[in-house]
This record gives structure tokens, C-alpha cells and sequence, in this order.
């Protein structure tokens, strides 16, 4: 299987991404993935509705963070756009990490436990029954959706990064959505983390999921390629993003990433915002973190994050430009 996401990209509109997913769908891509950012980008239920309305069987998928919507919201949310596609829906509900909380304005909370609460309620909720939960941080009573949900079970994906997170995602979910900006390396030992949870809650991991977001670019020019998808990688090291990325990475075995090139990314933060912070970032970064490069470089690339576990690679292409590119090299023959 192969998949196509997006959702970084402010240049593109819910029309541009619609048109993007129908003809991945026309070429045989069986996922649609779109990733809803502490960015703020645009937000997934415009983008997913307007790309469910405009294909017909690939299935479709974002990122949620909790606690940014109610999980009364998220599954009526859920079960409404589940309806809208004819049960093609499945989400990956985020932990609401101390950095998202802050962003949003919301008082502290544990993410994991917050995380755990969430799933369980949106999942209680979508049996369409009349329901009550009482958790730490989630508490309703006599809750129940008014339409019947299309499925009483939609497919949530746990979208991790820290050791913890995997971990969660291994007893929890139906699968784990791997983060982009990673490197094979990280997917083989992060799988390896979420396969022991897994197994040691009772589960069986031949049922299990797992899918990653590979941010992609393909040039005929290797430094091009490089230079077209290095902003994306700096998206990650702003101030925003830069708490909780590195040192969790590197815990779980990222070998591509250094704590002491943190100072590196402050000061050219300071020095210039983001287009000092993009200059800043190392081919080596880019190299290790993505696949990039001439289309053989990309197409051994993926198969290294397959090699390394991940069934379902979903492609992030750098630009526009390239998800033609990335159609003709990945469409399924």
C-alpha cells in the first residue's frame, strides 16, 4: 500500500488538495492523509470534507490533537465525515503536549493520560449508544450522537514520536501513525517500541498498523531536491516545535539529529526567523530525516523506511509541483 499527505503547505487550498487526492486516488493510491499542524495551517474537517466530496475509495485520515475539541466533538466530527465518505475515515487523535497547550491557551495537563481518556470516550461515543465516562481529565454523563454512526468502530491511529507516545500507541491503538521527519533508522527502533507494548498488553501485532508520514521530494537535480523540501525540515526546529522534537527523537534512537545544534537553531532564529533557520538546517538533516533526492535516490529511500517496518509509507511531497512527480514514480502498477 501507498499514501499521499499533505497539510504543511500553506500555499495550497482545500480545492488545490482535493484535486491533488482525486488524481492520487485515479492512480491507484489507497491512502489520503492530511495533517493538521500547531502551525496553523488550514484545519482538517474543511480540508478532509472537501477531498471526501471529491473522491470515491481512497480511505481518508488527519491528525486531531486533543483536547483542542471535546471528544463529544471529535466523534461527532468523526462519525460525520465517516458518513460523508461512505466509511472511508480513520484519525490519528495527537496528544496535546505542554507546547500545543501553551499555543492554544489551555491550562497543563497530562498528555498521556489525556490522550488515553480521549480515545476511549471517542470510541465509547461512536458505539452510538447513550453513553457516561468519569477520567481524570474527561467526565460526561448520558452522551449519545443523534444519527447512527456509519460504523460503530472507525480505525484511530496513534500519532507518535516520544518513547512514551509509542508506547501508548502499542496498547491503545488500531495502529501508530510514525511522524515525518524521521529517519529509517528512528521507524526501525520506534517499531520495535510499540511492537513490546503491544505484545505485552495481550495484542496481537499481526493485526496491528503501521504507517508513517515520509515527507518526499524529487528533483532531477539532487541539491535541488534538498533545497526544495529544507524549509519543512525547519518547520520543525522553530521555537514552537523545537521542545519536543530533538531530545525525544533521540531517546527512541534518531541518529540524524544532535542536541548540540540546538543553540544553532535558536540563534538563527533569533538572527533572521524562518528563512535564517532554513539556511541553517545541514543537508545531512535533510538527507538523513527525508527521501530526497534524484527519483532511483527517492524510490531506494522508501524502500528503506519499508525495509525498515512501515507498511503504509505516506508521502509528503516538498511542493505542488512534485506530487505529479511522486504519482508517476509510486502509483501502483
Amino acid at each position: 500500500m501507498i499514501g499521499l499527505a499533505a497539510g504543511y503547505d500553506p500555499t495550497m487550498t482545500p480545492r488545490d488538495l482535493a484535486e491533488a487526492f482525486r488524481q492520487a486516488e485515479a492512480r491507484g493510491f489507497e491512502v489520503g492523509f492530511f495533517s493538521e499542524t500547531i502551525e496553523l495551517v488550514r484545519d482538517s474537517v474543511t480540508s478532509l470534507a472537501t477531498i471526501g466530496l471529491n473522491t470515491d475509495r481512497i480511505t481518508l485520515g488527519c491528525t486531531q490533537i486533543v483536547r483542542l475539541r471535546t471528544p463529544l466533538v471529535m466523534a461527532q466530527t468523526l462519525a460525520a465525515l465517516d458518513e460523508l465518505t461512505g466509511g472511508r475515515m480513520m484519525m490519528a487523535p495527537g496528544a496535546c503536549t505542554h507546547t500545543h497547550a501553551k499555543r492554544h491557551g489551555l491550562h497543563r495537563a497530562d498528555p498521556g493520560q489525556s490522550l488515553i481518556e480521549w480515545v476511549e470516550a471517542i470510541r465509547l461515543i461512536l458505539t452510538g449508544e447513550r453513553v457516561s465516562y468519569h477520567g481524570e481529565h474527561v467526565n460526561f454523563d448520558d452522551v449519545q450522537i443523534s444519527f447512527p454512526p456509519t460504523r460503530s468502530s472507525v480505525p484511530l491511529f496513534i500519532p507518535a514520536t516520544s518513547k512514551k507516545g509509542l508506547e501508548i500507541a502499542g496498547r491503545i491503538g488500531d495502529g501508530v501513525l510514525l511522524n515525518a521527519t524521521c529517519s529509517p533508522e528512528y521507524s526501525a527502533n520506534a517499531i520495535k517500541i510499540v511492537r513490546q507494548a503491544c505484545e505485552d498488553a495481550g495484542r496481537d501485532w499481526s493485526q496491528f498498523k503501521v504507517w508513517q508520514i515520509v515527507n518526499t521530494s524529487v528533483e532531477d537535480d539532487h541539491r535541488k531536491a534538498l533545497d526544495a523540501i529544507r524549509w519543512e525540515i525547519a518547520s520543525k526546529l522553530d521555537p514552537i516545535q523545537l521542545p519536543f522534537i530533538i531530545k525525544p527523537k533521540k531517546v527512541v534512537g534518531e541518529p540524524y539529529m544532535h542536541e548540540e545544534d540546538i543553540p544553532i537553531f535558536e540563534e538563527a532564529w533569533r538572527r533572521g526567523g524562518k528563512q535564517a533557520l532554513i539556511e541553517a538546517v545541514p543537508d545531512s538533516y535533510v538527507e538523513g530525516l527525508t527521501a530526497s533526492g534524484t527519483p532511483d535516490e527517492v524510490v531506494a529511500r522508501i524502500q528503506r523506511y519499508r525495509d525498515a517496518g512501515v507498511q503504509v509509507p505516506l508521502l509528503r511531497p516538498a511542493a505542488p509541483h512534485q506530487f505529479e512527480r511522486i504519482l508517476d514514480l509510486f502509483a501502483p502498477a
